[in-house]
């Protein structure tokens, strides 16, 4: 059965979803978290591509992608397999590292942007590698930190996230905060997964009047 063709024109968001083959481990430790943030640190501002939200978790990846002038296609080529190369070297391992292509889904941003956010900095809560929130705010290895100005990454588009909860920093990061203590409760929802985003090329012409889309 063909692959379907992937929705790829500058300026749209996207929620991208790594994971490891097999659901075997993506990163061993945090020599590899911090060469894929390395990674992210030189291609995000070389291709223009806006990061708004990211977690780390042992076996998958998630990230909240503004496109930049060349697409995404080309920045998720070279950030995997520069990774993948590298993961193989360090870990003397061969083969395929990642399942399948990168799983992407092109978001209405009004609706779901927020909700994206607040949903991928909850996965290290929700997977049980933090305990609170509180050493929510201080993990590492999620975009979660740096929005509450606990750690800082020039290539994370924290003023944009901010922006949406407050016009001053402080006012935003406590509605940013208990926003995403509301969202706990929810637990895992699917729909921010696929239902509810734009998933076809079709209901993409619509929105947008054209597109380019890539394999």
């Amino acid at each position: 059965m063909p692959r379907v063709a992937r929705l790829d024109t500058p300026g749209l968001l996207h929620h991208l979803m790594i994971r490891g083959i097999e659901r075997r481990k993506i990163f061993n430790d945090d020599k590899d978290r911090e060469n894929f943030i390395e990674r992210l640190s030189s291609l995000l501002p070389k291709t223009k591509t806006e990061c708004y939200a990211w977690s780390f978790l042992p076996n998958h990846a998630h990230f909240l992608f503004r496109s930049g002038p060349g697409g995404i296609a080309a920045l998720m080529r070279r950030l995997l397999t520069g990774y993948a190369v590298s993961y193989n070297k360090r870990h003397r391992r061969h083969g395929q590292l990642f399942q399948n292509r990168y799983k992407s889904i092109v978001c209405q941003e009004d609706t779901y942007l927020q909700e994206l956010v607040r949903y991928i900095h909850l996965n290290p809560l929700r997977a049980k590698i933090v305990v609170s929130l509180n050493e929510l705010d201080w993990y590492s290895y999620c975009g979660h930190s740096a929005l509450m100005g606990k750690k800082k990454r020039g290539w994370q588009e924290v003023e944009y996230v901010l922006s949406l909860f407050g016009t001053r920093v402080g006012e935003a990061r406590r509605g940013y905060a208990s926003y995403v203590k509301e969202g706990i409760p929810l637990g895992r929802r699917p729909e921010l997964v696929g239902g509810g985003l734009i998933r076809s090329l079709s209901a993409y012409l619509r929105i947008w009047g054209g597109a380019t889309v890539t394999n």
